[in-house]
């Protein structure tokens, strides 16, 4: 049985690789606290990058539904918020960044363990232990 095209584990997966670019995004931020002229780029929120990913969705039946908005790809891109910069033209907050690593890796951990809580019942289902 290929978990991977079950719906929660083809969700966490995507989540986590998700939240791995996101952390590849935010160390390169953080590495390029002193570049001139860098400004801190992140991800689109995941939220669009799954309702991208999801197929078809809804669909709009009626002229007064809400029209939904198209979410960019994993690629990281400048951030839209005007940031203070400094003399030289870095953009990078180091506190901004470091707060944002510290909530991936919770999300990380969030979803990790329920992953694995899932993976459990699977096997209690199963009859192969808990």
């Amino acid at each position: 049985m290929d978990l991977g095209r079950l719906g929660f584990f083809k969700v966490a997966e995507q989540r986590l690789g998700w939240l791995d670019r996101r952390q590849d995004v935010l160390a390169q931020n953080i590495a390029n606290a002193n570049t001139p002229g860098y400004a801190a780029r992140d991800l689109a929120p995941f939220a669009k990058v799954l309702a991208r990913n999801t197929g078809p969705g809804l669909v709009r039946t009626s002229a007064q539904h809400i029209v939904p908005a198209s979410a960019g790809a994993h690629a990281a891109r400048p951030e839209r918020l005007a940031q203070e910069r400094t003399h030289d033209g870095n953009a990078v907050q180091i506190e901004d960044q470091v707060a944002r690593v510290a909530e991936t890796e919770s999300q990380h951990e969030l979803t990790v363990g329920l992953y694995r809580k899932y993976m459990g019942l699977f096997r209690i289902a199963l009859g192969r232990g808990g």
